[in-house]
């Protein structure tokens, strides 16, 4: 029985998404702290809605990018 090979181009994608969710990681915060540094100003909101989406985003893509890493080295089930 000839062993399992790791998909590369399965493991190329879920790199690419763990790339995105590090960008999504320090840009979230950025945002959401200069939401929160400038209060007063009238796009607040949804300068703070942004920031929390794109944290939303990081976390999404972090978790599907371990999902399809995962299912490159192991296959599919």
């Amino acid at each position: 029985m000839e062993p399992k090979r790791t998909n590369k181009e399965l493991l190329g994608k879920g790199i690419q998404r763990m790339a995105i969710a590090l960008i999504f990681m320090f840009i979230s915060p950025v945002v959401i702290h200069s939401a929160f540094k400038n209060q007063e100003h009238p796009l607040y909101i949804p300068i703070l809605a942004l920031g929390l989406i794109s944290a939303g985003f990081a976390i999404f893509m972090v978790f599907k990018g371990l999902k399809t890493i995962i299912e490159s080295i192991f296959g599919k089930k």
